[in-house]
């Protein structure tokens, strides 16, 4: 039993820790997909840097590692809801933090790259109840294109992820430990995105969705 936990949770890392954007790019146009935008590794970044159409795969890849980590864990620890939980969790640290992407600093240090685990924490939720991408992906997709932050819309998936799993729990359907899920993401993406929060507070984080649309508009009109 322990071998099993101890391999579910290795694996979880391991793939959440597949860089999927900086595959995906270097196979559309041959970029490396740091050295565009932010630099992480994420759907958002991967269409700045090879168009939509890379970054909806990227996206759609890193949602499968988030799921694919819970199916690991509920293959090999069965009906141990906590080890979901933590496999679900690792995939996100595993995408914002991967081992692939070790990089050494100037000054000698190592560094973790990837990118801010919204899609692999969304993964992370269906693979806990399968339904919730009903309810957070068009969450997701509104705030995107209406708010006009990928960052909050990462964010987002922290945030109504507790929800979710909040309502459950009070409502007898789910598991107290689900909510745990939603408050560690909340709580991983927002310490990757401490750069963007800070130019939210200062009215310079980039725009997109429909807002910058219309912003590209009005100003080419003007």
């Amino acid at each position: 039993m322990v071998i099993n936990i101890v391999s579910a949770l290795i694996l979880a890392y391991l793939v959440g820790s597949i860089p999927s954007g900086l595959i995906v790019v270097r196979i559309a146009n041959g970029k490396d997909v740091r050295q565009v935008g932010s630099g992480r590794t994420g759907g958002t970044n991967a269409m700045r840097a090879a168009g939509w159409l890379a970054g909806a795969l990227t996206g759609l890849l890193d949602v499968l590692k988030g799921v694919a980590s819970g199916w690991l864990a509920g293959s090999l620890v069965p009906g141990t809801e906590w080890i979901k939980v933590a496999a679900a969790l690792l995939a996100v640290l595993g995408h914002n933090y991967s081992l692939f992407l070790a990089k050494k600093n100037a000054d000698g240090r190592w560094r973790l790259q990837g990118g801010a685990g919204g899609a692999t924490a969304l993964g992370g939720a269906i693979a806990l109840w399968a339904p919730s991408w009903h309810y957070l992906l068009p969450l997701g997709v509104l705030i995107y294109l209406f708010i006009g932050y990928a960052s909050l819309t990462t964010i987002s998936m922290g945030f109504f992820s507790i929800v979710i799993f909040g309502y459950r729990w009070l409502s007898g359907q789910g598991n107290w430990i689900d909510i745990a899920y939603g408050v560690f993401v909340l709580g991983v993406v927002l310490w990757a995105l401490r750069p963007n929060l800070e130019r939210l507070r200062q009215g310079t984080e980039r725009v997109v969705g429909l807002r910058a649309y219309f912003k590209k508009r009005f100003n080419s009109g003007s």
